[in-house]
């Protein structure tokens, strides 16, 4: 009976156990339907109030167009009124003086015709030399109404009716950004994010990026990308911290943005590629992933490492030339097993790199394949995959190595492929460059 009495305990506890995991799981799901209510309505508001924003800025400012459009209409009203009666104006004076000219006139000589004889002689040869002198027969021409304005307003109908056509038109609601972020890569010091389509209807001539720090103290958002590429590496970002980010897209011959994607979070645990400090004959930007060769004095070429092993097989190192002095065969860049002192270049061994006039080399040996030269704007990048983790054949062993990597170094539009054998298992490797001559400057990331 204890034995039954145990059993059901168990299936108990069993069961017990069970509905806890399913509650939690329930309760997890709620969660996630309160989020997704929480964004469905928040996002809606949002919506709403941007809409009204936007129509009432749109009535403000149609309002002031077309009372500035009236006041100039109505000017130039005045301004036409003004200039045509100016001369009827005068016409009117010079008439009506010549009116009082004719009235007094006339009153001097009814009274010369009304005076005695005796000076009625007098009278009437001074009324005859004024007749004369007003000239009777003289008279103002007045203007023909076809020759005067006639002010009328033009009046174009067809403005409401496009003006109804492109509100009708104006702004559109969806239910969903027409592009989402897909991936975010950790890399060192930064993240690769990726973005696509979500609207196959919607076509995208160009693509924003922003990202920001997360958290209460986060920062306001920052451009990171603009372009037509659906990746970017996002590069300074601190390790362990948290940044969001977000893309939106403009439409072919559109200048306004889409809205945002829904922010995504990513960060990055991996050590930014930094450049060793104190090397002769390198000086190096505040944050170590820019070197410059300024001192080709000296007949020596030291060889600039990093800072430490941080490259690691299945990333993709990246140098870019910024800036290029002359080319020299011993010049190099590439990546090596550790950091020897002394070493005057990369073309050693237990080190694969590529000369700045192409060629490239594998534990010191120069390949067959060459890629095209470096120079200003030039980036190579080193890809590695680990090939074997157990020692190979002798006959491997007699070339000097029993570890294996799959090295691809691309530069310009090509790229060679080789495998590399060192003498060693490595998870994480050095990489270095190395200038005769100064004036080169390199960026890694």
């Amino acid at each position: 009976m204890s034995v039954e009495v145990d059993v059901l305990l168990q299936e108990a506890k069993e069961s017990i156990e069970a509905a806890q995991n399913y509650r939690s799981e329930l309760q997890q799901r709620l969660h996630g339907l309160n989020q997704a209510r929480k964004q469905v309505r928040g996002s809606s508001g949002q919506a709403r109030e941007a809409l009204r924003r936007h129509f009432s800025e749109l009535q403000t400012a149609a309002t002031r167009l077309l009372t500035e459009r009236l006041t100039t209409l109505l000017a130039e009203v005045d301004a036409i009124e003004a200039e045509s009666v100016k001369p009827l104006d005068d016409c009117q004076s010079l008439i009506e003086h010549g009116v009082g000219q004719a009235d007094e006139l006339l009153r001097e000589g009814e009274a010369a015709l009304r005076c005695g004889l005796g000076e009625k002689e007098d009278k009437l040869g001074s009324f005859t030399k004024k007749a004369m002198h007003i000239q009777l027969d003289s008279l103002p021409e007045v203007p023909a109404l076809v020759d005067v304005p006639c002010v009328s307003a033009q009046l174009d109908d067809s403005l409401l009716g496009l003006l109804r056509d492109r509100v009708s038109r104006h702004g559109s609601v969806s239910s969903h950004p027409p592009v989402q972020i897909e991936e975010l890569q950790e890399r060192p010091g930064g993240i690769l994010v990726r973005w696509c389509k979500v609207d196959e209807d919607f076509a995208a001539a160009d693509y924003r990026l922003q990202h920001r720090r997360s958290g209460s103290g986060g920062s306001q958002y920052e451009d990171s990308y603009i372009g037509r590429d659906c990746e970017f590496l996002v590069l300074h970002l601190d390790p362990h911290t948290d940044y969001l980010f977000r893309v939106c897209a403009r439409g072919e011959g559109r200048t306004e943005w889409s809205p945002w994607s829904i922010p995504q979070t990513g960060y990055t645990t991996l050590a930014p590629h930094e450049w060793c400090p104190g090397t002769e004959g390198y000086i190096l930007s505040s944050r170590r992933n820019i070197a410059l060769r300024n001192d080709s004095s000296q007949s020596r070429c030291p060889v600039l490492y990093s800072n430490a092993p941080t490259y690691f097989c299945g990333q993709t190192l990246t140098f870019k030339i910024s800036a290029a002095g002359p080319v020299d065969r011993r010049d190099s860049l590439g990546v090596c097993v550790d950091s020897e002192k002394g070493a005057e270049s990369l073309q050693r061994d237990q080190a694969v790199c590529i000369s700045t006039n192409g060629a490239v080399f594998v534990n010191g040996k120069e390949m067959t394949n060459q890629l095209p030269a470096i120079t200003t704007g030039s980036a190579v990048t080193f890809d590695m995959e680990v090939v074997n983790l157990f020692p190979i054949s002798n006959n491997n062993l007699s070339e000097g190595g029993n570890f294996k990597l799959r090295v691809t170094i691309g530069s310009g539009n090509r790229e060679v492929v080789f495998d590399w054998l060192v003498d060693q298992a490595v998870d994480c490797l050095f990489f270095g460059c190395s200038f005769v001559h100064s004036g080169w400057k390199v960026l890694v990331f």
